[in-house]
């Protein structure tokens, strides 16, 4: 981990016990964590062990049974996320948050041109001037490794990994402080998988961007992420730095993934 990530002495995002249940079925039990500025978190484990329902009740797309989701917000300190109202946490969502979809189409406009799918969430803070919304987008485009030459073609005519990078590049205009991401590379070839973790790496450091990664592929949380943390039925069972936790696991569990999934 950079030296510079807890520099900060408050955390950005603190999670405490948070709970689901649905029906008889507990999909989160009590988990706690910290996040700090400029920290990436990998959220790990196999599926159904309850790694997206964690990301969406921090990311506060669906109200956990209990517990608290504190975030650090810009003007007022730490604030219960389920505290704000509706109107404010759609604001914290469309700016100080961003969130990468496993599947592009699902947090893209796939009818629009691709400029303005990273100008919209400009437009929704107020800025209508048409020569600096373009200006902006093109230039995310090229931060995102796309050629803006494509600002007017839409995503249904890109392949996987750019609608990726366009989900990134619509996320990341506002400059947020903390970026959700389920399963980011899933479904990629491995060659755009690769491209798109080292763009990750890149930007996550060079805004010194919060970030919680959900993924099943160890080889994505050893490379973006400082700490994880590995859920099964629900539970956290391990959490620690990285290559801590990859490289001497010590839950049977963690072991298992490891194992099966690091070694030949």
């Amino acid at each position: 981990m950079s030296a510079d990530v807890n520099s900060n002495p408050l955390p950005l995002l603190r999670v405490r016990g948070i709970g689901k249940r649905y029906g008889d079925r507990v999909a989160l039990h009590e988990a706690s964590f910290d996040l700090w500025p400029g920290e990436v978190l990998a959220v790990v484990g196999e599926s159904g062990s309850g790694k997206s329902t964690l990301l969406n009740a921090v990311a506060a797309r669906s109200r956990p049974d209990h517990g608290s989701v504190l975030y650090q917000m810009r003007a007022s300190g730490l604030r219960d996320v389920f505290a704000l109202s509706e109107a404010e946490r759609r604001l914290l969502a469309r700016t100080d948050w961003g969130f990468v979809h496993q599947d592009a189409a699902d947090g893209l406009r796939m009818d629009v041109s691709a400029g303005a799918n990273v100008a919209e969430r400009l437009m929704g803070l107020g800025e209508r001037h048409y020569g600096r919304l373009r200006a902006t987008a093109a230039d995310w485009l090229q931060q995102v490794e796309i050629d803006p030459a494509r600002i007017d073609d839409t995503p249904r005519t890109f392949s996987g990994g750019m609608r990726q990078r366009l989900q990134i590049a619509r996320n990341l205009v506002t400059r947020p402080r903390l970026m959700f991401m389920d399963e980011p590379t899933s479904g990629l070839d491995v060659s755009v998988q690769a491209r798109l973790l080292d763009l990750l790496r890149q930007l996550t450091r060079k805004m010194q961007l919060a970030a919680i990664v959900v993924t099943h592929d160890l080889a994505v949380a050893r490379l973006l992420a400082h700490r994880m943390i590995v859920m099964q039925q629900g539970r956290v069972v391990e959490a620690g730095l990285t290559d801590q936790v990859l490289d001497d696991p010590q839950h049977p569990y963690t072991q298992l993934l490891v194992s099966s999934v690091l070694q030949p």
